[in-house]
């Protein structure tokens, strides 16, 4: 079911901040968290999802 572009995604927000967050700890250096550009990808492609369903 398609939604309407005025619709809350909570789903889509939690993604989004754990894309951050893999960037953030990416460029603090925490190793145990190894995925910078895996977060960057992941955003991008959220934030190309929801420009599209506009």
């Amino acid at each position: 079911m398609l939604q309407g572009a005025g619709s809350y995604r909570q789903d889509i927000d939690g993604l989004r901040a754990l894309s951050m967050l893999l960037v953030i700890s990416y460029h603090a250096g925490i190793s145990r968290l190894p995925g910078g550009y895996v977060g960057v990808d992941v955003f991008f492609v959220i934030s190309r999802f929801l420009i599209t369903g506009l």
